[in-house]
């Protein structure tokens, strides 16, 4: 057994969080069976190989989303989009040493490759890293979920709130606004949803870049209003939730954000993200920091 001191992923490797399955196309597939595969699989980038069968670039989200701001057509090849050079680590890298190079690089992925070699074998994002996290968290005697369920639980240990770790500030559009509008906020701020509310500033929805993609795919003109794509009703948690808990609702409810209220539903104070959670390394409360979480180092 080891002991984890300081940070909740000192000492692990990427390979203990990477996901497995890799999905890629050709790199002259076209910009619709690219967004199929984003929504079939839930992913938010997919690796563009070239004709050797070699990764060549990434397809993200963020692409797809200039394609349609651009006014690109569907049938247009994923290399006249992709990012180039794709970005990679190796399963037996350090998870603190990926997670540097995807803060200071300011990526969400890094594909995984065996030693000297080109092969992928995973690929690393925020939230596999928040799961792993989670994990940990979950099967802790310290955990507020066991914590709850104890006659005499420990009281003693201090455990992170949202308001901690969320991104203290909301860009919010208009429901009558076009798409147009809302993209470039979304490229502006480097957001992955925007808040959508009506002209008396009550929050009525979200407009993700997956919504965007789909209204890409459907032939959804750019000029349309965002209330017309909006997903409805708008996740959200209290300022003073505990981490633990805002991490499980966001896993369970298959959300990459929660915007954060504060008393008052309508009254949005802030954003809550995967990648807010993977910035805290040590879990969900300063248990990991008295190094009481112990894993098995294989794990």
């Amino acid at each position: 057994m080891a002991v984890m001191k300081k940070e909740t992923l000192s000492g692990l490797k990427v390979s203990a969080a990477m996901r497995k399955q890799v999905v890629s196309l050709p790199q002259d597939a076209t910009i619709d069976r690219g967004i199929t595969s984003l929504i079939k699989y839930k992913i938010s980038a997919f690796l563009a190989m070239d004709k050797n069968g070699r990764p060549s670039g990434v397809v993200s989200k963020t692409d797809i989303m200039s394609a349609y701001y651009a006014g690109l057509s569907l049938k247009t090849p994923l290399d006249n989009i992709m990012s180039s050079p794709p970005l990679f680590c190796g399963p037996d890298d350090s998870l603190e040493s990926a997670l540097n190079t995807m803060r200071s690089r300011g990526i969400y992925r890094l594909y995984v490759t065996e030693e000297n070699s080109d092969h992928v074998v995973g690929a690393l994002a925020y939230p596999d890293i928040v799961g792993l996290l989670y994990q940990y968290c979950h099967d802790c005697e310290y955990s507020h979920l066991k914590q709850k369920h104890k006659k005499h639980p420990n009281v003693t240990i201090r455990r992170y709130k949202v308001k901690e770790v969320m991104t203290p500030s909301v860009k919010a559009n208009y429901i009558d606004e076009s798409l147009v509008c809302i993209m470039e906020e979304l490229s502006k701020y480097r957001f992955g949803a925007v808040l959508i509310v009506d002209r008396e500033n009550i929050p009525s929805g979200v407009v993700s870049k997956t919504d965007l993609a789909l209204s890409y795919k459907h032939g959804i003109d750019s000029q349309a209003a965002a209330g017309n794509i909006m997903s409805a009703p708008v996740a959200t948690c209290s300022q003073d939730d505990f981490l633990e808990d805002a991490i499980r609702k966001m896993i369970y409810s298959d959300v990459h954000r929660l915007f954060v209220q504060k008393k008052d539903p309508q009254n949005i104070v802030g954003v809550f993200s995967l990648t807010d959670a993977a910035r805290i390394r040590s879990g969900s409360c300063h248990a990991c920091i008295s190094s009481r979480i112990r894993v098995d180092k294989h794990r």
